[in-house]
């Protein structure tokens, strides 16, 4: 008998005595402490239970969503790439192609809560605070116009924000209604003789194009709109500028929080992904020094569009529906009021 063999009969006849020992414990480890199950088993209820004790508001929320979130999930919430949208979609549920978000679909904010504590943010999962993860659930909910940007979202305020959708789920039973029709001997009779496509699936392209027949669904492509009416009734002059609003401004330059993560403003004012916004009311559009501006913008600026407060409160109500092919990402603001401080706030800087 080999040495190696030998050696093995004997590790073998060892592991054999010991086995019973190990049976159900590999000698690793040791037993969980409730507290340390506590900190990691986080589920929070549509109730309410599981909700830790915390707060935060959307004004603390943008900066920390900006730099735990934002990288995927655009600085607005407005989503880059193939990155979820969480902001957006109002109305948009019976649509062919709806927009799912926070604000237009999901029914409960625990959903929220617990899914942003638990899982985000991506690769990092975890390292929230319950004060952060509070501040950026309300800075979600403000992007979705549910909140005000100074409301506190805390354990104790967590049910005064209404979620448009909340009644929109009805209770699974498909186990009684619909399983049934499934089990059970499938009848094989009267099968149709041929099976064609009658229908092409138009949201998400997947109908192999087999010709006319295949695309008796397909819509007539919409026409394309006009670049932007204002270039044609452009103003010629500077209008005078009426003396400002104080208390507008302090709520504009709130508000500019907002925009503050492309466009820069004030002294010392450079280009960033927008250009900077010095003066910008009663200026020429496309005509920052130094900033590559859209084709678009720059035609428009060259017909003579002039930002007036009424130019600029129609471009920022939806910048990419008053001009086509715009650069500017941002989706609009939805609040007249936010949209008057916006622009009293831009009439008080000057170049």
């Amino acid at each position: 008998m080999s040495k190696y063999l030998k050696s093995g009969l004997i590790l073998a006849a060892a592991l054999s005595i010991t086995a019973p020992a190990f049976a159900d414990k590999f000698g690793l480890g040791r037993t969980a402490l409730p507290e340390e199950i506590k900190a990691w088993d986080l589920e929070v209820s549509p109730d309410g239970k599981g909700l830790p004790v915390g707060s935060g508001d959307a004004i603390d929320g943008e900066e920390i969503f900006a730099g735990k979130c934002a990288s995927c999930h655009g600085d607005f919430a407005e989503g880059i790439d193939n990155w979820p949208k969480l902001a957006g979609g109002a109305d948009t549920l019976d649509h062919e192609d709806p927009l799912k978000t926070v604000g237009s679909y999901w029914p409960y904010l625990s959903t929220t809560f617990d899914y942003v504590k638990r899982s985000m943010p991506f690769g990092d999962a975890g390292t929230l605070t319950d004060d952060e993860t509070y501040a950026i659930v309300a800075y979600i909910l403000y992007s979705n116009d549910m909140i005000e940007d100074d409301f506190v979202l805390s354990n104790e305020t967590f049910f005064d924000v209404e979620m448009p959708n909340a009644e929109g789920f009805i209770v699974d039973d498909r186990a009684t209604t619909e399983y049934p029709k499934w089990t059970g001997e499938p009848c094989m009779e009267n099968c149709k003789d041929e099976v064609k496509v009658t229908m092409r699936a138009m949201v998400l392209d997947v109908t192999p194009d087999q010709g006319a027949e295949a695309s008796t669904a397909t819509e007539e492509p919409a026409q394309e709109e006009p670049t932007t009416e204002t270039t044609e009734t452009a103003v010629e002059e500077t209008p005078v500028v009426a003396a400002l609003d104080e208390e507008m401004v302090k709520k504009g330059k709130k508000v500019f929080k907002k925009c503050k993560a492309c466009h820069k403003i004030g002294d010392g004012a450079k280009n960033g992904t927008g250009p900077m916004l010095n003066g910008i009311v009663g200026s020429a559009a496309g005509a920052v020094e130094g900033f590559k501006y859209s084709k678009a913008m720059a035609e428009a600026g060259a017909s003579g569009l002039i930002w007036t407060p009424e130019e600029l409160t129609a471009f920022l109500t939806k910048p990419k529906k008053y001009m086509k092919k715009t650069k500017m990402s941002f989706n609009g603001f939805k609040k007249e009021k936010d949209l008057a401080a916006i622009v009293e706030y831009l009439k008080s800087v000057e170049k």
